[in-house]
């Protein structure tokens, strides 16, 4: 079990040195499908990132965990207790969450709320032969609960979960109740409600591609039947809700189910309940037929009683598929009486979330409250959920990002946006600090840039520092591959590679680095930066590649100018508003107002860039792409500031697939799918750079994926599919020598980062990340070597640590980056950011416990 999520510690594996890793900062984005998120009466919300469960925490807006365990994609979790279970909520610490996956696994979770802690508790059976669309489920009393799962193969589950009183903490277990085949068209949505006055009966509803909503009525021992089907919507079904019972106007418990679908409208269903052991049928109407008067429906029996289902109401608002709809929590009356307020919220894809209440004089709902993203960025909301107070609201999007707003008014509802987490929401292949180590940079296959930094408090300083995003500087066309920051003097700049042949340069806008002083807290760095900067912000291109600036003294176009374009009008794109921010920036800030000018091209390379590095001085970038010849292999050497090629290495056959220059700029090392290493001796001269080959062999027996120099000396480290890690040297500048070889690893090498702390003993900490997400921290010291010498002592290596699973990754590492201490940092605390295929961005700190 993990401890509170501010002190998550790993120290499972030590040897030698005491050393611990705490958890600093996880940037994740959502996966893209509906029913992904949870918002639990325990006020975390849970969601999926690619193979991971995550757990965020609106209060703080960061994420306070990832549970691994799955093997697919999570596309969907449910809390238990839900919200709606008020009375079973009533002073438990333990909740426990449902996840599904892509592969149709379900596993169960215990979180203790007041602590901070969770741990894995089951695995269900296997009852789904494909991906978990839904899961949906009640309390039924204080010790068992009812749930549902569906799946893309047809099969609708029933579920029980017993928790049991009389273990600590209160472990559960789960059975397989019954199981429903609704045929070739699945469902996609559930509802599961207990009927009122009926004691152990049960209803479920659910709707899919057949565009009907099946009612199911059962009991506590899972025995689900067909009721009635509701028939109306005109395409798919998208998500279901039952309220509690609700008393109106002396009539008995009403039952109140919402349905949306992808034809825009939404569907309030009516069920009133009438004993069945009367005879009569449906109660006399008043004369008076009033615009509220509902449209008769199917009538159905469960247990004693009977219900009439009738239409409500025929919500019209949104302009797109309505993905999601959820009753407002209920609350807790005196008496133990739970209070169903009468207001829905809905979600769609036309960025908009609506809150739907009745007109208190007609009975008639109405649209009362609308908020949504307006820029054209957005792509729509996936679902939308409510705080279990009902005062905030969620939303997930399209680009896998997070949208909450809540209620600030006093006397009138006042709905604002807040601070939420943020990440990519594909695998993040290449990440690196900033020169200063204020922030980090990091870039996906998502298509974007971002800029991740601790935002400290400018009125009480001393308070808990989070991290946020606070700029995304490239929004591209194409998927990113890698990265680099150019060190040195000047204004903060970095060249990164995509999926295309050209790498591009891109330089701080003059509200970035403002935004940069009001997040850090700090001077800037560099004095000359402000007054020099003479680009406010970038716009983005209609093609999403290139961003051209946008200048202080610039002339700004009146708005009429483009009025008369004609149907081209319709092409054009909102300009920017760059913004120097005092508090973190929302999503729909960062997606348009923080861009940064693109200022070079690099066109050289004949395929798809792939890995990017600069020399410390900041005047050499190399760069390499996609290769399946020795042609194409070749390494390209840019001088910073005129941007020239000046240098184009060749050693190669395949992808290089990692570059490094040593911390004094003399070598150059590669390495690549070839399972070759390379290095190169570069020297700086007037007309370029020049180049010559030192050394070149065969390392690895299977692809070489990483490379670290030492960084007080000319050892080197390379790790490989082989599952190895060696340590090399380059003795006499003119060849190379094998050190060490790591003991087997437990699978393949991914990446690798070296750190030194003490420079009279060659002493540093090499960090090891491997393809199954997992991370370990090596000792290394001695074997000192000079261009011209020997290493005059013998090499030691040590496993240190290896981090606990829940701090790591969940799939492969791609990038490792320590942080250059700075002056201010204690001694023996490190951070180490990192990277992976689990679309997360995550910061550590190392602290040497000696």
């Amino acid at each position: 079990m993990s401890p509170a999520a501010g002190e998550q510690l790993s120290g499972a594996h030590r040897e030698g040195r005491g050393v611990e890793a705490r958890r600093v900062f996880i940037g994740a984005g959502c996966n893209r499908v509906v029913n992904n998120v949870s918002w639990g009466a325990c006020g975390l919300v849970a969601f999926g990132t690619q193979n991971a469960v995550a757990l965020f925490s609106p209060l703080r807006g960061e994420i306070v965990t990832t549970l691994p365990g799955h093997k697919a994609p999570v596309n969907c979790t449910l809390w238990l207790p839900t919200k709606k279970d008020v009375l079973q909520v009533r002073g438990k610490e333990t909740h426990y969450l449902l996840s599904g996956s892509a592969d149709g696994t379900i596993m169960a979770w215990k979180i203790a709320s007041g602590k901070g802690e969770w741990s894995h508790v089951l695995q269900l059976p296997g009852m789904h032969k494909k991906g978990i669309t839904c899961l949906a489920g009640r309390m039924v009393s204080d010790t068992v609960a009812i749930f549902a799962s569906t799946s893309s193969d047809g099969i609708v589950v029933i579920w029980e979960m017993e928790i049991e009183p009389t273990t600590p903490g209160g472990d559960c277990k789960v059975s397989c109740l019954h199981a429903l085949s609704v045929g070739l068209k699945p469902m996609v949505s559930l509802s599961l409600a207990v009927l009122p006055e009926q004691g152990g009966h049960l209803i479920l509803a659910m709707g899919g591609l057949d565009h009907k909503i099946h009612i199911y009525c059962g009991d506590k021992a899972g025995k689900f039947v067909k009721a009635c089907e509701l028939k109306g919507h005109s395409d798919w079904i998208r998500s279901l809700d039952f309220s509690l019972p609700v008393m109106m106007g002396g009539e008995k418990h009403n039952l109140f189910l919402v349905s949306s679908s992808q034809d825009r409208t939404i569907r309030i269903w009516k069920m009133t309940s009438e004993a069945a052991a009367s005879g009569s049928s449906v109660p006399l109407r008043k004369g008076a037929i009033e615009m509220t008067s509902y449209i008769e429906g199917p009538l159905f029996v469960a247990g004693s009683t009977s219900y009439q289902v009738s239409l409500e109401s025929l919500l019209v608002g949104h302009e797109d598929w309505v993905y999601s709809v959820e009753w407002q929590p209920p609350t807790l009356l005196t008496g133990d009486e739970a209070h169903q307020p009468m207001s829905i919220l809905s979600a769609s894809m036309d960025k908009m979330m609506m809150m739907w209440r009745p007109e208190k004089n007609t009975g008639l709902w109405i649209n009362s409250v609308t908020v949504g993203e307006l820029s054209h960025s957005a792509l729509g909301f996936y679902g939308g959920h409510w705080q279990s107070d009902g005062r905030s609201i969620l939303a997930h999007g399209y680009g896998g990002s997070f949208h909450m707003w809540r209620d600030v008014g006093l006397d009138s509802e006042n709905w604002q946006p807040q601070i939420v987490p943020s990440g990519h929401f594909a695998p993040v292949s290449d990440l690196t600090w900033a020169r200063s180590g204020q922030y980090l940079l990091s870039v996906s296959h998502d298509q974007t840039t971002r800029i991740f930094a601790p935002w400290r408090n400018q009125v009480n300083p001393g308070d808990m520092v989070y991290w946020r995003e606070i700029a995304r500087p490239q929004i591209h066309g194409h998927d990113l591959n890698c990265v680099t920051f150019i060190q040195g003097s000047g204004n903060h700049r970095f060249v990164s590679g995509a999926d295309e042949k050209v790498s591009r340069v891109f330089e701080a806008p003059l509200s970035f680095l403002k935004t940069l002083q009001q997040a850090t807290l700090l001077k800037p760095d560099i004095s000359e930066d402000f007054g020099n900067v003479q680009v406010l912000g970038a716009n983005m291109s209609a093609l999403g590649l290139s961003q051209k600036p946008i200048y202080t003294h610039g002339v700004k176009e009146s708005p009429s100018g483009n009025s008369n374009d004609g149907p081209d009008s319709m092409e054009t794109i909102p300009d920017a508003v760059p913004t120097v921010f005092t508090e973190p920036p929302v999503e729909d800030q960062l997606a348009w107002n923080t861009l940064w000018p693109e200022s070079h091209k690099l066109y050289g390379h004949g395929n798809e860039l792939f890995s990017i590095c600069c020399d410390y001085e900041g005047k050499l970038v190399a760069s390499s792409c996609k290769a399946q010849s020795a042609a194409v292999a070749e390494i390209w050497l840019w001088e910073v500031g005129t941007w020239k090629a000046v240098g184009r290495l060749q050693s190669h056959n395949l992808t290089v697939t990692q570059m490094e220059f040593s911390r004094d700029n003399v070598f150059l090392l590669s390495v690549s799918r070839d399972r070759h290493l390379s290095i190169f001796s570069i020297s700086k001269t007037e007309e370029g750079a020049e180049h010559r080959l030192v050394a070149k062999l065969e390392a690895h027996k299977r692809i070489i994926w990483a490379c670290s120099w030492n960084p007080f000396g000319y050892e080197f480290a390379t790790g490989s599919r082989d599952k190895s890690v060696k340590i090399w040297c380059v003795k006499d500048a003119s060849s190379v020598k094998l050190l060490a070889t790591l003991p087997q690893f437990r699978d393949s090498v991914t990446a690798l980062a070296w750190m030194c702390h003490d420079r009279a003993s060659n002493a540093g900490v090499l960090a090891v990340g491997m393809d199954n997400g997992l991370i370990e921290l090596w000792s290394v010291s001695g074997g000192r070597a000079s261009a011209g010498s020997t290493p005059d002592s013998p090499l030691s290596v040590a496993c240190t640590l290896r981090f606990d699973p829940v701090l790591c990754h969940v799939s492969t590492v791609h990038r490792l980056r320590w942080r250059e201490p700075s002056s201010t940092d204690e001694e023996s605390t490190l951070e180490l950011a990192s990277c992976g295929a689990d679309h997360t961005v995550r910061v550590f700190e190392v602290r040497d416990t000696i």
